[in-house]
């Protein structure tokens, strides 16, 4: 990873940030966007323990001028660009029948636009590299969530995006990796939006239980490295993945038990 560039979206906290730790620790030019100038800020100070070749980039993914800003500005530094991490995402929790549209708007507008964005912008840059287009999407984008329509169709929507691209540049050298996290320690639901578009503050889960998302980083640079198709984390995911292949009634119902019994849940067991 010496001297390659990365950008990576929502790289303030979270998945995000231990990704960019991970990839200025080995060398990387790292390029990191979140609407925080705050957080932005906080993230720089531990990275700059690593390296010196970071640039912070204030950016709602979810405007197209703001993704144009991103890749303008590791050009402009940088001058080339190796790897891209569609990371920048907010979750939902609330059922889909007392959830306003804007909230489904925006959840998408970020997870998925905002990955669309910045993959087209990025691209003829990521050929000429022969580098590596990265999607983090979840468990969620593999097996739909209840309470969590919105931020399942996302990452269904991306997942279809990268399979596509993947398909489409088999003879270009492009590398496509999704990556697909399970329940990970990230702060993530604590941002959810409820039905209203208020976060929720409060996670619903035991977040110290949880996969860390250092551990979760560590998994997505050795997939880049190695230039892996497909990542997915965690032995409940995998488990999630496995049974719905061949009993898809069976995990719905396994799912709906274990997911009305979280805090506040909005369905009951």
């Amino acid at each position: 990873m010496e001297g390659k560039t990365v950008i990576i979206t929502g790289g303030s906290s979270g998945i995000g940030k231990a990704c960019a730790i991970r990839f200025a620790a080995e060398g990387a030019n790292v390029v990191i966007a979140s609407r925080s100038r705050e957080k932005l800020d906080a993230t720089v100070n531990d990275l700059k323990k690593y390296s010196e070749r970071v640039i912070t980039v204030v950016a709602d993914v979810s405007k197209f001028s703001d993704c144009e800003k991103i890749i303008n500005e590791t050009l402009t530094c940088f001058g080339s660009i190796d790897i891209l991490i569609n990371n920048a995402g907010i979750s939902m929790r609330g059922m889909f029948a007392e959830t306003n549209l804007e909230v489904i708007t925006q959840v998408m507008n970020t997870n998925f636009w905002g990955a669309v964005y910045c993959t087209k912008l990025a691209m003829p840059h990521l050929l000429k590299s022969k580098g590596s287009l990265v999607g983090i999407s979840s468990i969620a984008g593999r097996k739909g969530l209840p309470g969590r329509s919105a931020y399942s169709a996302s990452k269904f929507a991306m997942e279809g995006f990268l399979e596509t691209l993947r398909i489409e540049n088999m003879k270009t050298g492009l590398h496509v990796l999704i990556a697909r996290p399970g329940f990970t320690s990230s702060g993530i639901r604590n941002a959810a939006l409820g039905p209203d578009g208020t976060p929720q503050i409060e996670s619903p889960l035991n977040e110290q239980h949880l996969m860390s998302a250092n551990l979760v980083a560590n998994h997505i640079f050795k997939a880049v490295q190695y230039r892996k198709r497909g990542l997915i984390l965690t032995v409940q995911g995998k488990l999630i993945v496995w049974l719905n292949k061949f009993f898809p009634s069976f995990v719905d119902r396994m799912i709906y038990q274990h997911m009305a019994k979280e805090p506040g849940s909005p369905f009951k067991p």
